[in-house]
């Protein structure tokens, strides 16, 4: 912990990027874009959704909100899917998948063609008496062929860019289109390297 502490606190004193930088974890914040009157913006938002109206203690009873499983839009995720969408822009995602010695191993997954993937998100202001929080969650799918068979069983979806505008505005009496920009994804194909 104290090596992990010095680290930060030197991270504080440079100026040059490094690429953990870039690296957020559940609990982190991101820059997450999202339109409001028709114009995008950009938050800064914590990577794990807690949805307005839902008690502060929701973080720690359901820790795995960071994720919206497509299959649980209609359910958990029914008052935000269809409402407050939003995009992550990423270059590259990591994921734990079990090696072969039934240890822990961290993958990086990067598109092939090296473009840029608009994730598509959901995300929250929850308001209460600790203040106001932003707050989102990456949507995620069935994996493509070459995540899964490197080891792990879901995926971001990341839209085509030619959707985005309709993606941040969604219609929540049209939820076919919603689900329809998730069906019409940008498909890469995911090499990946063990993560350092």
């Amino acid at each position: 912990k104290i090596s992990k502490a010095k680290v930060r606190l030197s991270d504080l004193q440079r100026a040059e990027s490094k690429p953990r930088d870039s690296r957020f974890f559940p609990g982190n914040y991101a820059t997450v874009m999202v339109s409001e009157g028709g114009q995008r913006v950009v938050y800064p938002m914590r990577y794990l959704c807690r949805p307005d109206g839902k008690p502060a203690n929701y973080d720690a009873k359901y820790p795995g909100t960071y994720n919206a499983r497509r299959d649980s839009l209609k359910g958990y995720w029914k008052d935000l899917f269809g409402h407050t969408h939003g995009l992550m822009v990423v270059e590259t995602f990591y994921e734990n998948v079990e090696g072969e010695d039934g240890k822990n191993k961290v993958l990086q997954f990067t598109p092939r063609d090296g473009g840029l993937m608009y994730v598509a998100c959901l995300w929250s202001r929850w308001a209460g008496p600790e203040g106001e929080l932003l707050s989102f969650a990456a949507i995620t799918d069935e994996p493509p062929p070459e995540v899964a068979a490197a080891g792990h069983d879901r995926c971001i979806i990341p839209i085509k860019p030619e959707h985005v505008d309709a993606w941040l505005n969604p219609d929540p009496h049209d939820l076919a289109a919603s689900h329809a920009i998730l069906d019409d994804r940008q498909r890469p194909y995911y090499e990946h390297r063990l993560a350092a």
